[in-house]
């Protein structure tokens, strides 16, 4: 399993979805069908983040399903819709936020992280971001990513402190490495126009930039902090070579 456990410190490493037929023969067995395709991921990985929820909000019964494909130690990480961290200037629906929150716990102890991923045309507007963490459930870990650089200052690492959520880790060139939550969320890209991504194959070595990110993981173990890791199709074009890299990786220096 994707995962490093040592008192009381996580790491859990997954991919970005799991939906992918061109791992059939590469990760899943020959002749997975798409509706198996999350129960044989769980057997490899114990993480991973939907990006599916980013698009529409999933009915119940496909929560539910995806809940009793995985065992109790799974965790799920989710977006938020589009239609609410998208929305211009930040003015959502409530309603579609509230059904939103209400099947995504559904769930229950196998829910992780959810993420607030804002586009690049979302400037900093504290107020407005402000008032939609007040309108979050305070039992949950949230992370945001945020694509506009007008985000990275302290006045935005203050907010996200004082209410304990996550400043998402890319690997995108010059992006702040902040703490401001008690775990940390990273998220692994990639450049489509470099790796297709949808080969099964590793298409461009990480391993140097990879063993980079080890070390900073590992220091953030050693203090205590959780760790959720995931991996896109682009970085190397095989996110589970990605996954079973880092894992060695820090095995090698905790």
């Amino acid at each position: 399993m994707a995962s490093f456990q040592e008192e009381g410190r996580v790491a859990r490493f997954g991919t970005m979805g799991w939906s992918y037929p061109f791992w059939i023969g590469k990760l899943y067995p020959k002749a997975t069908k798409p509706t198996n395709f999350l129960t044989e991921y769980a057997k490899h990985f114990n993480t991973v983040e939907i990006d599916a929820t980013f698009y529409r909000i999933p009915s119940e019964s496909t929560i539910e399903s995806w809940r009793n494909q995985v065992p109790n130690s799974f965790k799920f990480a989710a977006k938020f819709p589009q239609s609410i961290t998208h929305a211009s200037g930040l003015e959502y629906n409530p309603e579609k936020l509230n059904i939103f929150l209400e099947r995504i716990t559904l769930l229950k102890d196998k829910l992780g992280p959810l993420l607030l991923q804002f586009p690049p045309y979302l400037k900093q507007n504290l107020a407005t971001l402000g008032d939609l963490l007040e309108a979050l459930p305070k039992n949950q870990l949230y992370a945001t990513e945020f694509r506009n650089k007008s985000w990275f200052n302290e006045e935005t690492y203050k907010l996200l402190r004082d209410r304990g959520i996550a400043f998402t880790l890319t690997n995108k060139d010059g992006h702040p490495e902040e703490k401001t939550a008690d775990f940390t969320y990273i998220r692994w890209e990639g450049d489509r126009k470099t790796v297709n991504g949808e080969r099964g194959v590793v298409e461009l070595d990480m391993r140097t930039e990879t063993t980079k990110w080890a070390d900073k993981i590992s220091k953030l173990l050693i203090d205590n902090v959780d760790v959720y890791g995931y991996f896109s199709k682009y970085y190397s074009g095989f996110p589970p070579h990605d996954i079973e890299n880092i894992k060695q990786y820090i095995t090698n220096l905790i």
